[in-house]
């Protein structure tokens, strides 16, 4: 999880599609799909009729008579595929209906609050689960104190030391994990530093899941952890790594340590700079699907801290390849909230992504369906065979021909059920209308020049503290209208506060909202960008803005603030080529370094 899915959660009444499907037990009706092609799983039978009755999968042959009652689907120029398992997300809120819409049945999920994991299972075992994903969880991982996952909103226990690896596993356990989730990860990969597991803990933690029969995988940032990782027991890596090239050796030491790997090869595409879930925005297969929300998130990359190393893509797509010719299971995660990514929708890209790095398009249908569920022993899935789950996406054309036809979705069967899909799309459509209307134009100039002697401004919802408190941080901030402005003005105002260190994008500050309300959008693309004035210790501070079509990911620029006040003019473009149409927020902001600040701003405006 990143920034992204920390602002999806603070902004989550703004995005919901809370109510376009209702959670309750339906019964399953049979289902009789005549003279489609089946892939099973494994391979690719030719047409069949497929018999599902009671949530199961009953009869698969050539030619089966319909049994009174029974509802017939023409399968003929289409494909009956397992349901979808994406083997690698993080869960929240209305995830699993969306990614249901899109065909995945079953999510893993990495890293999620208990309860959520607690809820679903409930709602599983009570067949109340037909409108959404089947949830399995890690719930809480296993990190250090500081440690990747403690920046997310949520207190989490750590683990302190090796000698408490057992306890913390069985308190894991307790709470219903499925498996145990580790970091390994010092992030420098990032251009970041954070706490991380020793490699004694995690040999620990993984021998403490294996004595209880849980699997352990292991999330790492680069070559060497994840080489550590297989070396110390883990059954799975979470992720591969972009750091480097894979070593000679890299695929064959994984085989014979008889691990698998989930590559999230979109999420390390977007880590690299390019968003890895972008085609999908503009595939019109998906268009009644995505919330303009879920779209600009797909196209987004990571930022790229200044002085981080250098990472390549290509040494993901070589370290399939290897694996591929090494024999090791090899399973279809997206790591979906984060930049990139869009639940459901993110698991056609994986797979697309998996065939450019050498998968046939049958092994990437695999890798999403019965390689996950064998890896994660869920015997009831991942195949269409009798006895089984009818958990059953329905395609257009022959995905082991072009890997994208599952794109074109023609239905999806949850135990049985079909998914009315039209809710899901009416909820995107009445977001994208909301979207379309027109931001209020502003001709821009002065907001506020304070010397009236409040933090008022000409127009919008005006000026207000903003931290990273909601998040979990302990920055803190305090603005003030102050004496002394800049040109000679009367007054101006005050920022100060503290950046503390215990998020990765801590920060803290006073944020001027354009638009109505706060983060609503305002149309200022008649300016060229943000002017101020601005004085202070000497240090240099950040212009952090929201733009509606960045998906709500913050942009930044640097400014120094001065013993004297220094005019200052930073133009959209800077702000990752925006335009001003869609602004919703101006924060001048501590940091990027933690400690103490303290400037002032005064007559700021747009020109």
């Amino acid at each position: 999880m990143t920034w992204h899915t920390l602002t999806t959660r603070i902004l989550a009444a703004a995005l919901a599609f809370s109510g376009a499907t209702a959670a309750h037990a339906q019964a399953a009706p049979a289902t009789l799909f005549r003279n489609v092609r089946v892939f099973d799983g494994e391979r690719m039978l030719g047409e069949r009729d497929v018999l599902v009755r009671d949530g199961r999968i009953a009869r698969v042959a050539t030619a089966i008579a319909p049994p009174a009652g029974v509802a017939v689907v023409d399968g003929r120029g289409k494909t009956l595929l397992p349901g979808l398992i994406d083997a690698h997300t993080h869960t929240w809120g209305e995830a699993t209906r969306q990614a249901l819409v899109f065909g995945v049945t079953t999510e893993l999920d990495m890293f999620s609050a208990p309860e959520v994991g607690a809820a679903a299972r409930a709602e599983q075992a009570t067949g109340r689960a037909s409108d959404r994903a089947d949830l399995y969880s890690a719930g809480v991982l296993v990190t250090a104190p500081r440690g990747h996952g403690t920046e997310y909103g949520v207190k989490i226990p750590t683990l302190i030391s090796p000698d408490s690896a057992q306890a913390f596993v069985d308190a894991r356990i307790a709470e219903g994990s499925d498996y145990i989730k580790l970091v390994f990860d010092d992030e420098h990969t990032y251009g970041m530093s954070a706490p991380t597991l020793s490699a004694e803990a995690m040999r620990a933690v993984i021998a403490a899941a294996h004595r209880r029969g849980k699997l352990a995988v292991v999330h790492v940032g680069d070559l060497a952890g994840a080489r550590a990782a297989i070396d110390a027991g883990a059954d799975g890596l979470a992720h591969l790594f972009v750091d480097r090239q894979p070593d000679p050796e890299f695929g064959r030491f994984v085989a014979a340590h008889h691990a698998f790997v989930v590559p999230t090869l979109t999420v390390l595409m977007s880590i690299t700079g390019t968003g890895g879930g972008a085609p999908l925005a503009s595939d019109a297969r998906f268009a009644s699907f995505l919330s303009p929300a879920d779209a600009a998130t797909l196209r987004q990359g990571f930022p790229r801290r200044a002085g981080a190393p250098p990472v390549s893509y290509a040494a993901a797509e070589a370290s399939v390849r290897q694996l591929l010719a090494a024999g090791v299971p090899v399973l279809a995660g997206t790591d979906a909230g984060n930049p990139g990514t869009a639940h459901g929708a993110a698991i056609h890209r994986e797979l697309e992504l998996l065939v450019n790095a050498g998968m046939t398009p049958l092994q990437a249908l695999a890798a999403a369906t019965s390689v996950p569920a064998r890896a994660f022993r869920l015997a009831d899935r991942g195949r269409i065979a009798a006895g089984l789950r009818a958990d059953l996406l329905l395609v257009d054309g022959d995905p082991s021909a072009a890997i994208t036809s599952t794109r074109a979705i023609a239905g999806v069967w949850k135990g049985g059920v079909r998914l009315d899909r039209a809710p899901y799309a009416a909820a995107v459509a009445a977001a994208r209308a909301e979207a379309a209307k027109p931001a209020p134009r502003l001709a821009g100039g002065l907001a506020s020049g304070f010397d009236g002697g409040t933090a008022s401004a000409a127009f919008g919802a005006g000026w207000m503290v903003t931290d990273d408190s909601r998040a979990g941080g302990h920055s803190t901030a305090e603005m003030k209208v102050v004496d002394g402005g800049a040109a000679g003005t009367a007054k101006s105002l005050s920022i100060t506060g503290t950046v503390s260190d215990a998020l990765p994008y801590a920060w803290a500050g006073a944020m001027l909202s354009p638009g109505a309300q706060p983060m609503a959008p305002a149309d200022l693309s008649a300016t060229r960008g943000i002017h101020f004035w601005a004085r202070g210790d000497g240090g240099t501070y950040r212009v952090m803005v929201f733009a509606q079509g960045k998906g709500f990911m913050p942009l930044q620029q640097t400014f120094t603030a001065g013993t004297e006040w220094a005019e200052h003019t930073i133009p959209f473009s800077a702000f990752d080529g925006i335009d001003g149409h869609d602004l919703m927020a101006v924060i001048f902001a501590g940091g990027p370094r933690p400690g103490f600040f303290a400037f002032q701003v005064d007559e700021v405006g747009f020109r």
